[in-house]
């Protein structure tokens, strides 16, 4: 069946979200980075026997890659973001003959508020975008998830995922870079080294019942390094050191960080670990 995007809460779209850069980095993580946390929605979506029943709620669903998967699956798939050139492309590998029985729908937009009519209900609501990347990002997305719930089924499951110990995540000295070019901006949003309990903060502060958790092993490896270079921006984890300095001195940084993880055949390979949390709502 041919997905759909709904335009939920019409917003005016700003220079960078039309632009050609903008829509370039969506094509970079969509092509290059969405790719390197597919184990990470495997592992999730084998232990919660993900499959015709389900009927998930995808938040910051970007370009959809985990949405194709569990549709794939069998379950009927929903997806929620505010990066409409994602979205976009996301309704461009939803395939319409998928072995999802109903529509995928994709929102553009913020979730509808609690007591405000929406889709659903939902029995599972995943958010694939790790926690702990930046000092604010745990606010959001309990604000979000506080939406989810109001439009889900009692006992459904939610899944939210981090990075694990910096010791085991060889990204994170990469990621460094971000956080030293904005040590200047003292900003609440710049890049900071994932916590030991950034997930069950965020359970708890959405009310939710801890109910398993997970680890798996995610390694992020690129052709070459250029590759690397813009699948690590594409991210969005060094916008404000791009804005703080220049997107030259970025790539240049970065890529020097990359240097140790190059292979002799010019690959680049940094291995990973990253954390899955499985709450239930009230």
């Amino acid at each position: 069946m041919t997905p759909t995007l709904v335009r939920h809460r019409p917003r005016t779209a700003s220079a960078a979200e039309s632009s050609a850069e903008a829509c370039a980095r969506a094509r970079d993580w969509a092509e290059i980075q969405e790719r390197m946390l597919v184990p990470l929605y495997e592992a999730v979506y084998e232990r919660l026997e993900v499959g015709a029943g389900t009927r998930l709620l995808g938040l910051g669903c970007g370009s959809g890659l985990a949405l194709v998967i569990a549709a794939n699956r069998g379950a009927h798939v929903t997806g929620f973001d505010t990066d409409r050139t994602r979205l976009e492309l996301a309704l461009e590998r939803m395939a319409p003959d998928g072995a999802a029985t109903t529509a995928p729908q994709l929102y553009d937009g913020d979730l509808p508020a609690p007591g405000e009519p929406g889709p659903g209900p939902y029995n599972l609501i995943t958010a694939f975008q790790p926690i702990g990347c930046s000092a604010g990002d745990a606010e959001g997305l309990k604000a979000a998830l506080a939406a989810a719930v109001a439009h889900s089924e009692r006992g459904s499951a939610v899944v939210l995922t981090g990075w694990g110990p910096p010791e085991r995540c060889a990204t994170s000295g990469v990621l460094r870079v971000a956080g030293r070019l904005t040590e200047r901006l003292r900003s609440s949003s710049r890049w900071r080294p994932a916590l030991r309990d950034d997930l069950e903060n965020v359970a708890a502060g959405a009310g939710l019942r801890p109910d398993g958790s997970g680890r798996v092993a995610c390694p992020f490896g690129y052709a070459d390094l250029d590759s690397a270079v813009r699948g690590l921006l594409s991210t969005g984890l060094y916008d404000e050191a791009v804005q703080e300095t220049d997107r030259e001195q970025v790539e240049k940084e970065i890529a020097e960080a990359l240097h140790p993880h190059r292979r002799r055949d010019g690959t680049v390979w940094m291995p990973n670990v990253f954390r899955y949390l499985i709450a239930r709502t009230p």
